[in-house]
């Protein structure tokens, strides 16, 4: 029998995770580092998945079947295709950042506060969370999928409500009243789109007689499976409502902003570039792969969401006051882009889209965590609280606005390529789409640059005049990160390599092709 990698992926941070909490009270420092080496050992895993998956092979790999709950047909199976792969990646490379990022949020408040901070809790409620959005990544049994699709809500809700940004105006009480506020909404929003997602998984068992990914596309391309349009439709709802939720869609995203608002920055990553993540890859895994027809039947409602999430997200954002709500409704917008390249229904699009999830992840996890350095300095999350930060803290400053400057997709960065292939692949297919959702773009700059306008040049504010520069840790956490923003600014071809075989695939599920140019090439 061979080496069950996948489940070792996921099996070592829940480990870890049970772990760091069982840590005595007084062994702070040691469950930090006891969770920093587990999300290194699952990152170690995670490139062993890199390098052994083909994308030239099957489309499933690294596959692992074994009974479950034989009674309902429900199996532990687990495979992952080249869409799979780049996502556990991303979540592995952002863990050990999110962790050294996180060092100090959780460590006792002063001395006299009621509120005690369990920084166990937090580190292993971090590694929990890793070890179910990985096997969400790698789950191809649809109820394998669901629970822990469903599951990760538990520890993301002590996340949120827990271990809240410090940095609020209105003291303790009424901090600790908005972070609950926030992570209710949060459970609520979503364990809503979960429970309708839970009655289409029973409504595909009745249809399909078993939850495997593959059994079902077995049946349906030898003509086994006979699903009545009206009922592929409905189940195409159900699963896309609690996608759209978790992704998250306009007009149900309103939990997002609050999200990140009270969580600390490494929170907020883990929300914004990691776990909503499940959602869009759940749409092209799921949605696609298993309605093909409701899928297409829903394209033009779903493609005007899209565009209405891009502006509308873009257009919040310029408007904010909170750092953190503006970059929460940027990536609002971003999330629009993704969505409009998966439906878009073309090779460019859905390439665009995947490599979109990658980017995006890496450029909000580089602008958020050095806004949570900023915000721990001085101690606020408003805008018109800072100016003149570049002149006391350089460092600090400049990967503040290459951070910017990636979510404004820059050419020459990582977003710049994802974004133009969204845009090529809707334009090709739907033209008036495709150029209107171009105003995210001309949105994004006007939002990234005033902010960093407004927060880093012009006089020094005596608030800010002693504020630090980046510390080793601080530096340690965003260089990578502004390194892999170049790196795959300029080359983004190791992660199209992989994610083209699977997208042609899915563009085969939906029985879609590439529209011909209107024009022919000069011969």
């Amino acid at each position: 029998m061979s080496f069950p990698l996948l489940t070792a992926t996921a099996v070592l941070p829940a480990v870890g995770a049970v772990a760091t909490a069982a840590v005595p009270a007084a062994g702070r420092t040691a469950a930090k580092w006891l969770a920093l080496l587990v999300s290194l050992g699952t990152l170690a895993l995670a490139v062993t998945v890199l390098v052994r998956f083909d994308p030239g092979g099957a489309r499933y790999q690294l596959t692992e079947s074994h009974s479950w709950i034989r009674d309902f047909g429900v199996r532990y199976e687990l495979g992952v295709d080249g869409i799979g792969v780049a996502l556990i990646a991303l979540t592995a490379v952002l863990m050990p950042f999110i962790i050294l990022a996180g060092w100090h949020d959780a460590d006792p408040l002063e001395t006299g506060s009621r509120r005690w901070r369990p920084t166990q809790g937090f580190f292993a409620l971090i590694l929990a969370v890793e070890a179910m959005v990985l096997i969400s990544f790698e789950a191809t049994d649809v109820f394998l999928f669901y629970i822990f699709f469903e599951a990760m809500l538990i520890p993301m809700y002590f996340l949120i409500g827990g271990f809240g940004d410090r940095a609020h105006a209105q003291g303790e009480e009424a901090a600790a009243t908005q972070r609950s506020y926030a992570a209710v909404k949060f459970l609520l929003y979503n364990l809503v789109g979960g429970l309708i997602m839970l009655a289409a998984v029973i409504g595909l068992y009745v249809v399909a007689g078993n939850f495997s990914l593959q059994q079902i596309a077995e049946a349906r391309a030898n003509g086994s499976l006979h699903m009545a349009t009206s009922t592929e439709r409905w189940l195409f709802l159900g699963f896309f409502f609690a996608f759209a939720v978790k992704a998250p869609l306009w007009p149900l995203h309103t939990w997002l902003p609050n999200a990140m608002q009270e969580s600390t920055a490494p929170v907020a990553v883990l929300i914004t570039a990691v776990v909503d993540k499940v959602g869009t890859f759940a749409m092209l895994r799921f949605c696609l792969g298993l309605f093909p027809e409701a899928s297409r039947w829903a394209t033009p409602v779903i493609l005007v969401l899209a565009l209405i999430s891009i502006v509308y997200g873009a257009l919040l954002a310029v408007g904010q006051r909170d750092i953190k709500r503006l970059v929460a409704y940027a990536s609002i917008s971003h999330f629009g882009f993704i969505i409009l390249g998966i439906f878009a229904m073309t090779s460019q699009g859905q390439s665009g889209a995947t490599l979109y999830m990658v980017n995006h992840g890496i450029s909000t996890a580089a602008l958020m965590l050095v806004a949570g350095f900023l915000i721990s300095r001085r101690g606020s999350r408003l805008i018109a609280d800072y100016g003149g930060v570049q002149k006391v803290a350089p460092v600090l400053a400049g990967t503040f606005l290459i951070g910017g400057l990636a979510t404004l997709s820059l050419p020459g960065l990582a977003p710049f390529v994802s974004e133009f292939l969204v845009l090529v692949g809707t334009f090709t297919r739907y033209p008036v789409i495709g150029i209107i959702a171009t105003l995210g773009i001309v949105l994004a700059a006007l939002y990234t640059l005033v902010l960093y306008q407004r927060t880093m040049t012009g006089p020094v504010k005596p608030e800010v005049s002693a504020m630090p520069d980046l510390r080793v840790r601080e530096v340690l956490v965003v260089a990578p990160l502004i390194v892999l923003l170049i790196f795959l600014g300029v080359y983004p071809k190791p992660v199209t390599d992989i994610v083209n075989p699977a997208v042609r695939h899915t563009m085969s599920d939906v029985q879609k092709k590439d529209p011909k140019p209107e024009v022919e090439a000069a011969k």
